[in-house]
Formats: C-alpha cells, structure tokens, sequence
C-alpha cells in the first residue's frame, strides 16, 4: 500500500486548506486513515483519525477546528483544515492501518505535504 498526500501549501493565519491521502493498493476492508504532523525535532503525534466505519478520533482542541473525513470508494481521506494558526505548520504525514485480516496491524506512511501558515 502506498499514500499519497497533497493540498499542503502557504497560507495566512486565519485561512483554511484541504489535505488529501490516496491509498493504493489494497486495504483490508477493515481500516483506519490518519494525519500526523510532523515537526523537525518535535515526535509526530496523531491530531485526527477516522476507521472505514466512520468512527473519529482528535487530538484535544482541535475538534471542530479540523475536520477529517473519507471517501471509501476512492480509498481517499481528507483533513479540513480551517482557521490556520502559525503553529499548526507543520509536514502532514498520511497514515493507515489495518485493523484485521492477515495483515492486522500492519502500518503505512506517506511522505506528506507541507503546510506552512504565516503570521
């Protein structure tokens, strides 16, 4: 399985963008999509979550300010990203995981995309 992340860019504090993850290859069917960002020096840690049965899970404070969301029939998720701060920049890392099957537990990273959000 490969990710592919896009939709990071510049943007001023206040604004919004829309990250995408493509997954391909082949996912069990039983599944979660997340977005790490990730800082030099700083470890990467989750901000949002979602299974293929809808199920979310953010990091604290940023519900309703991120928003994470899939299409399943594209093997793609999303992470709205509305009223940018300059400490929300960051590369944001695309990552999956199997949650069944033979290969349960099985990860995957993507490169990322980079958001930059300036003052």
């Amino acid at each position: 399985v490969q990710l592919q992340a896009s939709g990071g860019g510049y943007v001023e504090a206040g604004g919004f963008l829309r990250l995408s993850c493509t997954a391909s290859g082949s996912l069990f069917r039983e599944n979660a999509m997340s977005w790490y960002p990730q800082v030099p020096g700083n470890e990467r840690e989750l901000i949002a979550r979602m299974t293929e049965s809808g199920s979310t899970e953010y990091a604290r404070g940023l519900r309703g300010r991120f928003t994470i969301s899939r299409d399943g029939t594209k093997n793609t998720v999303y992470l709205q990203m509305n009223r940018l701060k300059p400490e929300d920049t960051a590369v944001y890392l695309c990552h999956a995981d199997q949650l069944g099957g033979k290969d349960k537990g099985e990860e995957f990273w993507g490169k990322g995309t980079l958001v930059t959000v300036s003052s």
